[in-house]
């Protein structure tokens, strides 16, 4: 009983949190003054986008980021062990490119601290990161530049991943999924006052604070590493949501199954390395930012804290209804509870557009399709290098 009881109150934790986000979203966003005010002196950025054979999608990234550099600004391309003509693409398409080629150190930390490397010849003012299948918003550069210059930290836009137009996939779980992940969430935690894990794309930096971490590394995550670092140093990130970077989810169901894969571990595998450092950094220099970012990655993945959630309740009651105690069982209900009422408040508030109740009838099936992912995954061994997600459709 005590190892069931045990088992529930950790769940509480990630549950806690998030109902706490959740709530905490329902308030909508509000520029602050500190937001809105104008440069009154020329500063330079530069858009640092890696990119691993993406010449099929790179030129409308590299379109939108043009259209918003000033005549300092400067756009690099890392063409980081390609195999295909990236670079010739994005050459012609007027962009400055560095070839990287290093079997033996893939991933794209590595691509982002070639990157650095190469701008500290002639460091910018501030560094934006721009994954190369992204679209970017109207003066997303600029507003991005004028609050990174104003909180002097890290600032990471709103990032949202959308179907494909005619895409095979239904994908609305996961809309719905990465809505709470990355708008809902976040946007908790900025009304609470506190930072944000990085998205991965999306993220500009002040030269200081992204000159003095280490990038290069082979990381499956290395948005979240990066954010987790820079908190520790003092430069905890932080959420403007009033501009937008975007992105598709993969036509191919290959290609959806190693993407997810790829978040799912990353994710774990940061948790248990990074969670009880920074509760203790955190906690001994009273560091409200690091807690809050600690206690925040402690929320797994919507569908596995799902799973974990009823599986518990499922084993507690057992437990109870054939003699054990109740203590557990009504732990594993009160979470259960507490789920389902952030689901809702989510769905209801931010999600009914992406994801319509009656789809809500096939979750039986949904769930059954990530216990034999989570299965698979468990069996097929972890992704560890930086692979373009594919993207092609099925024929």
């Amino acid at each position: 009983m005590l190892i069931l009881a045990a088992l529930a109150g950790l769940l509480s934790v990630p549950v806690a949190v998030l109902l706490l986000e959740v709530i905490a979203a329902l308030k909508a966003p509000k520029l602050q003054p500190l937001e809105v005010q104008e440069l009154n002196i020329e500063k330079r950025v530069a858009v640092i986008v890696p990119a691993h054979n993406e010449s099929t999608g790179l030129i409308p990234t590299l379109h939108d980021i043009k259209l918003q550099l000033g005549a300092a600004d400067r756009l690099i391309v890392v063409a980081d062990n390609c195999t295909d003509d990236t670079a010739a693409v994005a050459a012609a398409s007027g962009a400055e490119v560095i070839v990287r080629n290093d079997l033996e150190r893939i991933g794209k930390g590595f691509a982002m601290g070639w990157g650095i490397a190469h701008l500290s010849h002639d460091p910018p003012d501030f560094v934006l990161f721009v994954d190369a299948d992204c679209r970017l918003q109207v003066d997303l550069i600029g507003a991005l530049k004028r609050v990174c210059h104003q909180v002097q930290r890290p600032v990471q836009a709103l990032f949202m991943m959308q179907s494909a137009e005619n895409s095979p996939i239904n994908h609305s779980f996961a809309e719905f999924a990465w809505i709470l992940r990355n708008w809902i969430r976040p946007l908790g935690l900025r009304n609470l006052g506190g930072p944000v894990q990085l998205m991965g794309t999306g993220m500009m930096f002040p030269w200081d604070a992204i000159s003095s971490v280490p990038l290069a590394s082979g990381h499956l995550v290395e948005d979240l590493k990066l954010g987790l670092d820079l908190a520790e140093a003092g430069k905890a990130p932080y959420f403007f949501p009033f501009v937008q970077i975007t992105s598709t989810f993969p036509t191919s169901a290959k290609g959806t199954e190693s993407q997810r894969q790829r978040w799912v571990q990353g994710h774990l595998g940061t948790i248990g390395k990074f969670v009880p450092r920074l509760l203790a950094v955190g906690s001994m220099r009273g560091d409200i930012n690091v807690l809050a970012l600690a206690f925040d990655l402690l929320v797994p993945p919507l569908s596995l804290l799902a799973l974990l959630i009823a599986g518990t309740t499922f084993l507690t009651l057992s437990a109870a209804l054939l003699g054990g105690g109740w203590l557990p069982a009504l732990i594993a209900c009160g979470n259960l509870a507490a789920f389902i009422l952030c689901v809702f408040l989510a769905w209801f508030r931010f999600g009914r557009q992406v994801f319509p109740a009656h789809e809500a009838l096939s979750f039986g099936a949904f769930a059954l399709k990530k216990i034999r992912f989570y299965c698979r995954m468990l069996i097929g061994g972890t992704a560890s290098q930086w692979i373009r997600t594919d993207r092609s459709t099925p024929r």
